[in-house]
């Protein structure tokens, strides 16, 4: 079976990839010099595939870089490529609550793709997956290095929300299931085996990271204004306005209902401390991780050339 992967070098694309057999697996992304928007170069790219595995995706807007632009209109692309190359089969890696009119940009890009390939005509998987964690992802990856440099952690609204977090490990195994043809519904929603509120889940975080910061609840609102004021400021924000809406909410239940993938291929590792303490990152946040410092970086270097 010969693999094109969508945003290859992402979290989950990067993981699927080091599951597969090298010689037949295809990366696709920006970095590799394949738009998601250029039909030709993604036909091309797809040519001799049996599958795409779609996991392109962005969790904020950065220029053009939209969520209009990389999934809805990337998805438009991907579709075309695949009928030029003759590819015949999609497995798309979409959101657990995505959906239309919830006044998220993020959510609704997402839903608006997966209708695309609902209606591609192609055989198809749309995996609508929770919070997935893991060496390099953003939950485990912020949550310490805050915990690290602040004394102080915000959860977040004063009803708390729950979240059924993925090992990595167990996204994948349900993504290659798919690639395979081993899952019979057209659209699965994707959860952990364990479900847990969100402040349980940061303090389990802040344990196996050693530390032991005041937890206190914030409203929403305070919240949303956090993620766009480190949008602001941060190369990769502690918090986006999307993930924001996420947590807000949960992420324990598929929107609209999807049903779950076969017992047999479902997650099922648990949110425990060896599986957190291998996700650890190194250090805390510092000035490197301000925007002001990597153009002040940048504009030192180009004085130098």
């Amino acid at each position: 079976m010969r693999v094109a992967i969508t945003g290859g070098t992402g979290f989950v694309g990067r993981h699927l990839a080091e599951r597969l057999d090298p010689a037949d697996t295809v990366i696709i992304s920006r970095r590799t010099g394949v738009a998601i928007d250029d039909v030709d170069a993604l036909a091309q790219a797809f040519t001799g595939c049996d599958v795409i595995a779609h996991c392109a995706g962005i969790n904020r807007e950065i220029g053009d870089q939209t969520f209009e632009h990389v999934h809805v209109e990337g998805t438009r692309a991907v579709i075309e490529a695949a009928r030029r190359a003759g590819v015949k089969r999609i497995v798309m890696v979409s959101f657990l609550r995505a959906r239309p009119n919830c006044g998220s940009g993020y959510h609704e890009s997402k839903w608006a793709a997966e209708e695309l390939v609902r209606r591609s005509g192609l055989d198809h998987t749309i995996l609508k997956s929770g919070m997935i964690y893991g060496a390099g992802d953003h939950m485990i990856n912020h949550v310490t290095r805050a915990v690290r440099t602040l004394p102080m952690f915000a959860t977040v609204g004063f009803r708390e929300r729950t979240v059924r977090p993925i090992p990595v490990e167990d996204a994948i195994d349900v993504l290659v299931a798919a690639l395979e043809g081993r899952i019979p519904d057209s659209t699965v929603a994707v959860m952990g085996a364990e479900e847990i509120t969100l402040g349980e889940a940061v303090r389990r975080i802040a344990r196996v990271a050693g530390r032991m910061p005041i937890f206190f609840p914030a409203p929403v609102w305070a919240i949303r204004a956090l993620a766009q004021l480190t949008e602001w400021t941060m190369v990769v924000p502690l918090v986006a306005k999307a993930q924001a809406h996420m947590l807000a909410e949960g992420v324990s239940e598929p929107a609209p209902f999807a049903p779950e993938p076969p017992k047999d291929i479902r997650p099922s590792r648990l949110f425990d401390d060896a599986r957190i303490r291998a996700a650890l990152p190194a250090g805390r946040f510092g000035r490197d991780d301000l925007r002001v410092m990597q153009w002040w970086l940048n504009r030192r270097q180009a004085a130098s050339v």
